[in-house]
């Protein structure tokens, strides 16, 4: 048998421990194919599941890691061969399967995306969850009516790994660009990525009102909470809201007085659950049309295996910015 390197999570009598282990390669099942992973990435998700903060995992032990890019090794069934180049992300991925934390990724032939022309392994874990997380934002807005001419929109926790995806995506999309940012710091990456302009979060506070006056055509929100209910109340008439992220908490307190009267929508942007024609259609997209201009800004550094608990505690901490790629061996 086959030794490979994976990052572990565990939980024995309520302790969380995780480190890289050395697991034993098994052949792939009927319908499953084997992956050699080259490229994941580090998600907001994998910090919560890799340090015990969030009940991310449903049972234990388990190799963490929602994204992984690589070539099939072995293919059990006819839609993947050996040698193909795919991609996969979501699912179950570290929740109730091993995830692409690891040298080697067993999965079902359904998870997996064929790696579209226009883009390389690396680059596709750069994407990865977060951009396609931003991709499906504006494809979900857009099919409900979203466009340039509603007003500006505005992304929140821009500085992060979707919010900087959905700054490059929107604007070149033709929409106007406000980034919300606690960071000071990343005002001229904001900018350079397409921002028109860079508040910070106090600059969000509103009223409490059930409605404001409306400054923005639409919301990619990545804080929830506060922010997300206040963005509620000034959003303009018949504008979308995606909420996508829960860092500034899972509460939503608003009243339904945005939604009867100004006809704005608020819409769920489950990534890891996205229907498989949909994942296919945004990944052809995101290698042509909806490919991000900034790819190698966004990408802030390249880690390997041993460094994921530091990188997990400093974007917990609020200290990490764009993406962060995972090489593996």
């Amino acid at each position: 048998m086959t030794p490979y390197k994976a990052f572990r999570i565990h939980r024995d009598n309520g302790q969380h421990s995780a480190a890289v282990e050395e697991l034993q390669l098994q052949e792939p099942e009927v319908g499953e194919v084997l992956i050699r992973v080259r490229y994941s990435s580090v998600n907001y998700k994998d910090a919560l599941a890799g340090t015990g903060t969030g009940q991310i995992l449903r049972h234990f032990p388990l190799t963490g890691g929602i994204d992984a890019s690589g070539e099939v090794v072995k293919s059990k069934d006819r839609r993947c061969k050996e040698g193909d180049p795919v991609i996969v992300t979501g699912y179950e991925l570290s929740a109730t399967h091993d995830g692409g934390y690891a040298e080697y990724l067993t999965v079902p032939a359904g998870w997996v995306v064929p790696l579209p022309e226009g883009l390389d392994l690396a680059a596709s874990m750069v994407i990865g969850t977060a951009g396609f997380t931003a991709a499906l934002a504006l494809y979900r807005m857009e099919a409900n009516g979203q466009q340039p001419e509603l007003g500006p929109v505005v992304v929140t926790g821009a500085s992060g790994g979707v919010g900087s995806f959905a700054v490059d995506l929107f604007d070149g999309e033709g929409y106007e660009v406000t980034a919300v940012s606690g960071k000071p710091d990343q005002q001229g990456y904001l900018e350079h990525l397409g921002a028109k302009e860079v508040v910070g979060r106090e600059s969000m506070k509103s009223g409490h009102h059930a409605l404001e006056k409306g400054r923005w055509g639409g919301a990619i929100d990545n804080v929830g909470g506060e922010m997300l209910a206040g963005i509620t109340r000034t959003v303009k008439p018949w504008g979308s809201i995606a909420s996508i992220g829960l860092a500034g908490g899972h509460q939503l307190n608003t009243t339904v007085m945005p939604f009867i009267l100004r006809g704005v929508s608020l819409l769920g942007i489950n990534s890891a659950g996205c229907p498989a024609a949909i994942r296919q259609e945004l990944w052809q997209r995101l290698a042509s049309d909806l490919r991000p201009r900034h790819l190698d800004e966004i990408v802030s550094q390249t880690i390997g295996l041993e460094q994921l608990p530091d990188i997990f505690q400093q974007m917990l901490d609020g200290k990490t910015s764009g993406r962060i790629l995972l090489e593996l061996p």
